[in-house]
């Protein structure tokens, strides 16, 4: 297995990541904000707490510095987290996400890409 994820190209490895991220926040507020039961809530809190894991243990997987994975990581997280936030609550991005989420990709990107001299 280990030797899949280090043959795995870094960019798959944030995607997966910030999918598991944005998965587990998502669990983690319905259980603190929606009317479920105790049982069904608890679910959802050790739910959440295994795919927060899981985000974490990929991102430090991916082999790439950790300065120059912070920017395309927050620019992938911006992404699927509009995707995920869809999916989990039906809500699509207004204008001013949509700005400043090209901003947020923007500047993952020069983070990430722009070498300086």
């Amino acid at each position: 297995m280990l030797r899949l994820i280090q043959i795995a190209p870094p960019l798959l490895l944030l995607v997966i990541a910030t999918t598991l991220e944005a998965s587990g926040d998502a669990m983690l507020r319905m259980g603190l904000f929606n009317n479920y039961s105790g049982a069904l809530r608890v679910f959802l809190f050790i739910g959440a707490a295994a795919l927060l894991f899981g985000y974490g243990l990929f991102l430090n997987l991916a082999p790439l510095e950790f300065g120059r994975v912070v920017g395309l990581y927050i620019a992938t997280l911006f992404v699927v987290w509009q995707v995920i936030n869809y999916f989990a609550f039906r809500t699509l991005p207004n204008l001013p996400i949509l700005v400043g989420g090209a901003l947020i990709i923007a500047g993952g990107a020069i983070i990430s890409f722009w070498k300086p001299n």
